[in-house]
């Protein structure tokens, strides 16, 4: 699906640093962040807990305020902007939360009514446009059912619909999917990804599941201990992540090397084992014919190979039988076009 024309907000964090004070304790909760979001961009912000991320979400609707630096929106410098103002730009802020934060006292149509009446929007439009709001999100026909009747993706997905009530330019979703189930997830992505396609919304997804970002983001930013210490489109930081906790991260969504269990199997056999990083440019199938003329057996004992953002990439385990004069020529090859490593007992 072709994105719609882009109506989404640009956000840009300009050498933005955050510190709390509590008593006698100080906490650096962002150190020098700088980070841009295009206009109808998805990005996912991903790092452990007390990396940063609830406290970068919270700089951008304005409920906390930089120490340092400038936090801009569409070229609008909304650090030490005061509350009216902020009041104002929050109308085009929609936040979907981890638990819902439905109210139990209104009905799915009654949540998602609510931003309208405080906008002030005439009833018939309210109701109006629930009700299309209801049908977008797939629940056309649960608006009179309470929260406690829906399923833990319906009480989403009426979030969702909820944050896009009073047609936000930019959403923030912060740890949307953690309480749900891999298949809910899934759809709720998905729905996330209509949104951004049909109203060309920019999104921000904070998570600390990388298979998020590589189901929905355009780019992610991989923070650390208040910093963002990676950033690049999801296809660079998949296929060659540079920093360890970006590697760590990219190790748990794609299991394509062997842990160490599957390694000390691996090398309970004879023969030499390598794991090469397979790219377009890596060159591997054609140095592995030469090895093959030169005797020497290969086999495929472990990796995976995944597609993102139309770029096939992967990483794959190999066992080499045979000259060790043709296996280090075939080391060498690899290693000028390349990541190979050997695994060792």
């Amino acid at each position: 699906m072709t994105k719609s024309p882009t109506t989404g907000t640009r956000v840009e964090f300009r050498h933005v640093s955050k510190v709390f004070e509590h008593k006698k304790t100080t906490t650096q909760a962002l150190d020098d962040v700088n980070l841009t979001v295009e206009p109808g961009e998805i990005m996912g912000i991903i790092g452990y807990s007390g990396a940063g991320k609830s406290t970068l979400v919270r700089l951008i609707n304005g409920l906390d305020t930089p120490t340092e630096g400038e936090l801009l929106l569409d070229e609008t410098n909304i650090a030490g902007m005061s509350e009216k103002k902020l009041r104002s730009l929050r109308r085009s802020i929609g936040m979907i939360f981890q638990q819902f934060n439905l109210f139990n006292s209104r009905t799915a149509a009654g949540n998602i009514e609510y931003p309208l009446q405080l906008a002030g929007v005439a009833k018939a439009e309210r109701k109006r446009r629930v009700q299309e709001l209801l049908e977008f999100v797939g629940l056309g026909d649960k608006g009179s059912n309470y929260p406690e009747q829906l399923s833990g993706g319906q009480k989403q997905r009426v979030g969702i619909a909820r944050a896009l009530a009073t047609n936000p330019r930019l959403l923030l979703a912060d740890e949307a999917t953690s309480a749900l189930d891999p298949q809910t997830t899934h759809e709720v992505l998905e729905l996330l990804r209509q949104v951004n396609q049909k109203f060309g919304i920019t999104i921000v997804v904070i998570t600390h599941e990388m298979e998020v970002v590589r189901s929905i983001a355009d780019k992610v930013a991989v923070m650390e201990e208040g910093r963002v210490v990676e950033q690049g489109s999801i296809y660079e930081v998949f296929s060659n992540p540079q920093t360890p906790v970006a590697q760590r991260f990219v190790s748990t969504s794609l299991r394509n090397t062997p842990d160490h269990v599957e390694a000390d199997d691996l090398l309970a056999h004879e023969g030499r084992l390598f794991t090469i990083n397979l790219t377009e440019n890596s060159g591997f199938f054609g140095a592995a014919a030469q090895l093959r003329e030169r005797g020497v057996s290969i086999s495929i004992v472990h990796g995976g190979v995944t597609t993102l953002q139309q770029h096939s990439f992967g990483k794959m385990t190999v066992r080499l039988n045979g000259s060790d004069e043709a296996i280090e020529e075939f080391y060498h090859t690899m290693s000028q076009t390349t990541d190979i490593q050997e695994i060792k007992r």
